[in-house]
Formats: C-alpha cells, structure tokens, sequence
C-alpha cells in the first residue's frame, strides 16, 4: 500500500510484517525483503523470526527495545520511533521497518507513520504479514462473525466493552499490564470467571492457559506475544451491572409480555414515585448509608428509565436523546474543562455557566430574572431559590439585622393571626437560614427525624401497651422523658 499524493517523493519507509512468529507463514517478498534491505529497524527484536534469522543470516538491524526504558508512557515511545524514522530516512532515503504481527493491526507506530507521512514529504509502503488473528482464532476455535471486540491492553476502557461478544485483548506485555486488565474485567466480571491466555499464537511455541480472572496477572510467561480471550457472558444475571441490560429489562417490562402496572404508567402517573423516590434518596444521604443510598439512587433511575421509556413507546423520544441532551449540556457549559477558556477561582465557573446558559436558545435575556426557579419546587425551595436569584442581582432582601426584622414579623402574626404574617415569619426564616449557610428543608428534615426517634423511643417503653392505657399525665411525663440529648 502506497500513500496516495506523495509518489513523487524521493524518501520512503517500507513497512513489513513479521507476522504472528512461524518463519514458515513468512512470505518470499518479506524474507528477501528482510535480507536485503541496507537499512532495516525493528519496533522490537524480541520476535522468534528475527531471533531464528539471527542466526541463520547473520541479520544486521537496529531495534527499539532501548526506547521503552526511556519514557513511562507508550505514546511517547511510539512518538520517538515515529520521529526517528523520520528522521532517518531523509539521511539514507529509504529504509525498512518491521514490526510483528500484520503491520495495520495493533500497531500504533505505523498510524503514526501514515498520519505524518504527507507533512514529513515521505512515502509509506506497506508489505503486509500475516496477522496474529487469524492463528489466535484457530486457537481458540471462535467465529468472529458472532460478534468480537478485539482492543488495545495498554488503551481501553472497560466502561465501553460489551462481554455479549468475544473479547480479544492484545499486547498484554508483561505483568503489569496484565493487573491493570484484571482490575479493569474485575469491575465488570466476577473474581473466578474464565479467561484465557494465549501467548505466541500459530507458531511452535504458541501457549494457551485457562485462568480465573482473579489469576490473570500469576503467568510469569507473558510476553509481548501474549493476549488475552474473554469469552462472552452466558448467564445473563452476569451482565445486571450493565445499562444495556437495564435498559432491556425495562422495554420488557412495559412490553407485550410485560408487567401490567409498568405498561398502564404515564409520565402524568409517575409524578408523585419521582417525588417520593427523590426525598428517599436525601434521607438515605443523611443517614450516611451507603448501601441505602445505592437502593434509593436506582429507584430515581427506575423512574428516569420508565419515563424515557415511555417516550419512546410513544414514539417522541429515548434514553438515548435524554443521555445525548445531558452530554451536550455539560460539555457546553464546561468550556474550562471541555474547551480552551481559563477559570481561576469557583465564582470564575459560576459566572462561566451562567454566561453560557444564558446564550441558549430559549433563554433570551428579557426574560424574567426568576426564570430558572422551576415553579414545582416545594415552597420552601421555591422561597430559597427566589431569594438566590435575586441576591445575585445586588439585592439586599433585608436592611439592618435580620433578627429585628424577623421579631417584627412574628409578632405582627401573634397579634393579626393572619396566614400571609406566618408565610412572611417562614420567609425570613429561610433568608436567616441562608445566611448561616444552613439549609432550611435540611434542617427541618433533621428536626423531623429526632421527633420519630423521640416518639419511637417512647413506643419502646411503652411495650405492650398503647398511648390510651395511660392517664394523659402519665404520658405527658413519658414525652419529657424521652427529650432528644
């Protein structure tokens, strides 16, 4: 293969193939080629052909195995050989470089080779060489075709693998490597599920080893021939982690076969679960409950999926236009992350998201400055973010001290006994509030549950009995009694 528009170009580097190992599966072109050449480079000499062709043709070359010592990153390896090359090649005008394997599989070097050929005026040839897949396939005795995710071991991630398909992981050099797999699979997989290794396939040295995944980095033999097999997930329990399995288990849910209750629900009918759902997950939060929190937190994802869901049977949307709106909005609203603008301190990201909202479509600037406040917030919410919104303009709700403002008001309801006085008292209560930087629903929430741990405490002692066996004394001095400490 030629680089299209630089024919013309006097440099040339020729890629060739060792492939997967056996001189036997080499070509006569390559071998000659290998012979021949006055200038060849290897990615690496440890391969079985060059050590074989070491010895039976006294094989001149010049390896960059040395390079990998000196970088921690491999992109930075590939970066050198790349610039190297480069380099070299408008020295002495054309030169060979080989690399195992098929030279357009797994081989970073050689995209990079392609992708600066036209910028450095240097022709790429590629010879070809058989690739490591075909023999790694007749080892493992697995179709393709039924589906096969075949990735880099030093460049992947496990969030984006399907185990439905066979996984092949390649280029998992040594031991290290080897435990960054297993520590990947083992967020996904359980401890003894089934791999396999596979080390120097199709050649005469070729090893296969089936390990639990746990015993995946315990091979003192892997080398930079080794891959590694995942067979796919059988047992469909396995992949409840997924949201691809998630995402089935609902549209059964609401389809043919499915749950009645779930195909009779609305986005109308589902309003008061999400409300519920939401307050659980706060308690679960002020519990410091961890494994309730995760309960609570898919509860509001069941209602998420249901509603997404439901829009799709209807035909106007999917989970995947909710997931695509919320993406575009965080990458959109984060140009200090996502973009090139600068930020400095937390107010420098809240006036950054602010500027940004505010150019949305349908955010025109005439609006109301209360715009945002959803109007379905519960009335103490609703109060705090209307006294936000308004602060932000250089509005100071209350001159003077707070407290004062605050008596004036509580006396105006003891006298008047009037029901707009006490929305006033709760008002101000929520502005005091904000500035002690306590939050008012967060506060209450606390006061409501030691008033059910209180009531709790006096059921305890109460025992068999009920509040109607006592005097109203008696109870009255149970209550004193059980006083929150």
């Amino acid at each position: 293969m030629k680089l299209k528009g630089v024919d013309s170009v006097e440099y040339k580097i020729v890629v060739i193939g060792l492939g997967s190992g056996d001189i036997d599966q080499l070509t006569m072109g390559i071998y000659r080629k290998l012979k021949q050449t006055d200038h060849l480079y290897l990615r690496t000499s440890d391969h079985p052909i060059i050590k074989e062709l070491e010895q039976t043709e006294n094989l001149t070359y010049t390896s960059f195995d040395h390079v990998y010592e000196s970088y921690q990153r491999f992109e930075e390896v590939y970066d050198h050989i790349a610039d190297t090359l480069f380099e070299q090649v408008k020295i002495v005008g054309e030169l060979t470089y080989a690399v195992p394997g098929h030279p357009m599989v797994a081989e970073r070097t050689v995209q990079l080779l392609l992708e600066r050929s036209q910028k450095e005026k240097v022709n790429v040839e590629i010879l070809g060489g058989q690739s490591f897949l075909d023999p790694l396939f007749s080892a493992l005795k697995i179709d393709p075709i039924e589906g096969l995710t075949f990735i880099n071991a030093m460049d992947f991630d496990a969030e984006d693998l399907s185990f439905n398909d066979h996984l092949v992981i390649c280029q998992v050099y040594d031991q290290f490597i080897a435990s960054e797999v297993k520590l990947a699979l083992l967020d996904h997989l359980p401890h003894d599920y089934e791999v396999i290794v596979i080390t120097s396939a199709g050649n005469k040295d070729e090893k296969i080893v089936s390990v639990s995944l746990h015993e995946l980095d315990h091979d003192r033999d892997i080398n930079n021939l080794t891959s590694v097999y995942v067979p796919p997930i059988k047992e469909k329990l396995g992949l409840y982690h997924t949201f691809a399995s998630l995402r089935r288990i609902i549209r059964q849910l609401r389809g043919p076969e499915g749950c009645p209750w779930d195909k009779a629900q609305t986005h109308e009918s589902l309003r008061p679960y999400l409300v519920e759902e939401t307050y659980e997950v706060l308690e679960a939060i002020d519990e410091e409950d961890d494994h309730h929190l995760v309960e609570e937190l898919g509860d509001v994802l069941l209602q998420v999926m249901l509603h997404s869901q439901i829009g799709e049977d209807d035909g106007y949307f999917s989970i995947d236009d909710v997931i695509r709106s919320l993406s575009e909005k965080l990458v959109r609203r984060h140009p200090h992350v996502f973009g090139d603008k600068e930020v400095q301190t937390l107010e420098d990201v809240g006036e950054t998201w602010k500027q940004v909202k505010e150019k949305e479509p349908g955010r025109e600037s005439d609006q109301s400055i209360l715009q945002n406040v959803n109007a379905a917030l519960p009335p103490m919410l609703k109060a705090a973010d209307y006294q936000k919104q308004i602060e932000k303009q250089g509005i100071k709700l209350i001159e003077g001290d707070p407290w004062k403002k605050l008596s004036g008001l509580i006396d105006d309801y003891a006298s008047s006994k009037d029901e707009k006085r006490l929305g006033d008292v709760l008002f101000t209560l929520i502005y005091i509030a904000k500035i002690y930087k306590h939050h008012p629903y967060l506060s209450l929430e606390k006061t409501n549950r030691e008033f059910a741990a209180r009531v709790h405490r006096v059921e305890k002692e109460l025992g068999e009995h009920s509040f109607r066996d006592l005097s109203r004394e008696q109870i009255q001095s149970l209550w004193e009694n059980n006083q929150t400490k």
